[in-house]
C-alpha cells in the first residue's frame, strides 16, 4: 500500500458532512440520470434524417455527448485523481481513449449492442472500482494491486460499448457512416479533453491545500456513492422497463 493510500485510510472521516454531501449527490444523480449521454430531441432528429459525410456536425454532437456523460467523467476523474506527472496523465487518458474509441466505432459498424441498462450499470461499476482502487482497498482486502493500466483499458472498452449502444438507438444513415463515426469519436475526444482540462485545473488547486489527503478520502467515498447510485438506477431500470 502506498503512503498516500495509508494516509487516506487512516484519515478521520467527516461523516455528517459526507452523509449530507452523499445524499445531495445521490438526489442529483437520480433526478438527472435521464440526461446522462442523452441526445436531445432535436439532435436525435438530425442524426436520423441526415445522410452523407457531415464531419462538423458529428464532431459537435460527439463533444456535446461526452460533456453530458458524467459517468464517464467521474471515471476519468478517478483515473487522474492521484496522477501528478503530465506523462502519466497522458498515458492513462490515451489508454482509456483507445479503449472506448475501438469499441464505439466497431460496435456501431458491426451492430454490436449490449442492453443499455446493463452496459450503463457496468460503467457505473467502473466508477465504484476506481474509487476503491484510489483508496487502496484491493491491496488492503486481498493483498494484491490490480494492474491499473489493464483496468483502464478494459473499462475503456466497456465505456465504448455504452457509447455504441446509445448511437445505435438513433439509426445513423449508412451513407457516410464510417466517416461520421470517426468524426463523432473526434468530438468525444475533444469533449473529454476539455472536461479533463477543467478537472486537472481544479485538482491542481485542491492538491495545494494542506487538507487534501483528508478531503481526498471523502471525495473518493463520494465517488463510490455516486457509482452505486448510478448502478442502482440502471439495475432498477432493467427490471422495470
Amino acid at each position: 500500500m502506498t503512503p498516500i493510500s495509508r494516509a487516506l485510510l487512516r484519515a478521520p472521516v467527516p461523516w455528517p458532512a459526507l452523509a449530507a454531501l452523499g445524499t445531495i449527490l445521490a438526489c442529483l444523480l437520480f433526478t438527472g440520470a435521464a440526461l446522462a449521454h442523452n441526445v436531445t430531441e432535436g439532435d436525435a432528429g438530425y442524426v436520423q434524417e441526415v445522410t452523407g459525410f457531415r464531419p462538423i456536425a458529428f464532431i459537435y454532437l460527439g463533444a456535446k455527448h461526452m460533456v453530458t456523460g458524467y459517468d464517464h467523467l467521474l471515471f476519468l476523474a478517478g483515473v487522474v485523481f492521484f496522477l501528478y506527472r503530465s506523462r502519466d496523465i497522458a498515458t492513462y487518458v490515451s489508454i482509456f481513449a483507445i479503449g472506448h474509441s475501438v469499441t464505439m466505432i466497431a460496435g456501431v459498424w458491426w451492430s454490436i449492442s449490449i442492453n443499455a441498462y446493463i452496459i450503463d450499470a457496468i460503467i457505473a461499476f467502473s466508477v465504484v472500482y476506481k474509487a476503491l482502487d484510489n483508496l487502496g482497498a484491493f491491496r488492503l482486502w486481498f493483498g494484491v494491486q490490480p494492474n491499473t493500466k489493464a483496468a483502464t483499458l478494459i473499462f475503456g472498452l466497456l465505456h465504448g460499448f455504452g457509447l455504441a449502444t446509445k448511437i445505435q438507438e438513433y439509426e445513423i444513415s449508412p451513407d457516410g457512416l464510417l466517416g461520421n463515426l470517426i468524426a463523432f469519436n473526434v468530438g468525444v475526444e475533444l469533449g473529454q479533453l476539455m472536461a479533463l482540462a477543467l478537472i486537472l485545473l481544479a485538482m491542481t488547486q485542491w492538491r495545494a491545500r494542506p487538507a487534501f489527503a483528508r478531503q481526498a478520502y471523502a471525495a473518493n467515498v463520494l465517488m463510490m456513492v455516486a457509482g452505486f447510485a448510478l448502478m442502482g438506477l440502471q439495475i432498477t431500470g432493467y427490471f422495470v422497463a
